[in-house]
């Protein structure tokens, strides 16, 4: 099954290049439309939140990507045990 793009339709680039919705910056979303294989998403995505984490991204990002998950009837990466087993960084 499909692996959704992070991506949560927010695209505003701020925070020295980084979107206020995802994190990514615009590099990052092309290489993620490029990445091969669900094993190599998955990491993309948990490399990704913890980059949330490190630019300080206090949206409810994880919240909005399982709604889109949902909308689309796939399954969410982030319930994935690889993910799942790995605890999101707490807030400072």
């Amino acid at each position: 099954m499909k692996i959704p793009s992070p991506c949560i339709d927010v695209c505003k680039f701020s925070n020295a290049g980084h979107c206020i919705g995802c994190g990514m910056t615009k590099k990052q979303k092309k290489k993620f439309k490029r990445l091969d294989g669900k094993k190599a998403k998955r990491r993309f995505i948990g490399c990704l939140r913890v980059q949330q984490f490190q630019i300080g991204l206090k949206v409810n990002w994880e919240r909005a990507y399982r709604r889109r998950c949902r909308k689309k009837r796939l399954d969410c990466p982030l319930d994935h045990p690889a993910l799942a087993s790995a605890p999101a960084p707490a807030e400072s």
